[in-house]
């Protein structure tokens, strides 16, 4: 990779010319596009939960279609195993030795399609992966590529066939978001788009994966005031008092806090995170991690994790200056 440090000037237009092309194949749904692209810029995962057939695969792909980066695709299923995931060691009757077989795992974009309709086991198998950047098979440790980032797909818990995410594995993505149905003109234009063929096919790179890192590096740098760290950590630690909530953010959630507040600041032209950065991004990042203290009485009522943040969000007194 090229030791040249990018300028504030240079960080805008890569990235806006990844933003742009994504929405080339993405109708309407700008959220969703600078959800992954916060994702990969801030060195997380991300978790996407809707119903089948509104875009969830595609937003991964149209990303790694624009960042020239390799991408691989594991679908989820109840009889996928852990080695399906991460690679098995294979014994050579001819060295008298055992090679090892990489999983679907060895890729820069990893789509984990349905993750939830795996068992806890192969779910599991992604915990070092997304933690560590590698995966430990017989003993023996291999890295992953880089850049490095998993994106699932997640059905609705009320849907048949599924397996709630364990703690410790929802705790692994930075953030969560959903796709939504496309508005009418969108879901218009899709129909016109893709009539006679796939816009995915079309698509091609902006940058490459040299370039991407560059872009990392950049929001590495992007500074963070001691009083804006004070105020990302008084938001974690209100989750974990919290009346309503039985389990709050654990530390690592306020570290991807902070990493995904510093990449939206460079996304928005800042050098700097302000608490707007972090408080925009409360819902994205811990609202996944939180487990309620008494479930809703119907699903068609309010969800008590997202009252509880937003009650914790006007309570918390935001910083007068970054």
């Amino acid at each position: 990779m090229s030791e040249t440090t990018l300028t504030p000037e240079q960080f805008h237009a890569a990235t806006e010319q990844i933003t742009a092309n994504m929405r080339r194949v993405i109708d309407g749904k700008d959220h969703a596009i600078q959800a992954v692209v916060v994702a990969i810029l801030a060195e997380g995962h991300l978790l996407i939960e809707d119903v089948p057939g509104v875009g969830k695969t595609v937003l991964a792909r149209a990303l790694a279609s624009s960042i020239h980066a390799e991408v691989r695709r594991i679908q989820f299923t109840p009889d996928l195993l852990p080695g399906d995931v991460t690679g098995v060691s294979i014994f050579n009757p001819v060295s008298r030795t055992f090679d090892f077989s990489r999983g679907a795992v060895f890729a820069n974009v990893v789509i984990a399609d349905e993750i939830n309709r795996s068992s806890p086991k192969t779910q599991s198998a992604l915990l070092e992966a997304m933690e560590e950047r590698q995966v430990s098979v017989d003993g023996v440790t291999h890295a992953l590529p880089t850049p490095f980032l998993v994106v699932a797909t997640q059905n609705p818990l009320e849907m048949d066939g599924t397996y709630a995410l364990p703690e410790a594995q929802l705790d692994r993505f930075m953030m969560r978001t959903s796709m939504g149905y496309p508005d009418t003109d969108a879901e218009q234009l899709m129909l016109r788009q893709r009539d006679t063929g796939n816009p995915l096919a079309d698509l091609r790179p902006v940058i490459d994966l040299d370039g991407v890192g560059r872009l990392i590096d950049f929001v590495r740098r992007v500074h963070v005031s001691p009083v804006v760290e004070r105020y990302a950590v008084l938001l974690a630690q209100a989750t974990r008092s919290h009346e309503a909530l039985r389990l709050g953010a654990s530390p690592r959630a306020t570290l991807q806090l902070v990493r995904a507040a510093k990449a939206r600041a460079a996304l928005q032209g800042r050098a700097f995170v302000v608490p707007d950065d972090i408080a925009g991004l409360v819902r994205p990042v811990f609202a996944h991690r939180l487990i309620p203290a008494h479930r809703p009485a119907s699903v068609h009522g309010s969800d008590p994790v997202v009252a509880a943040l937003d009650e914790i969000l006007q309570r918390i007194a935001v910083p007068a200056s970054a």
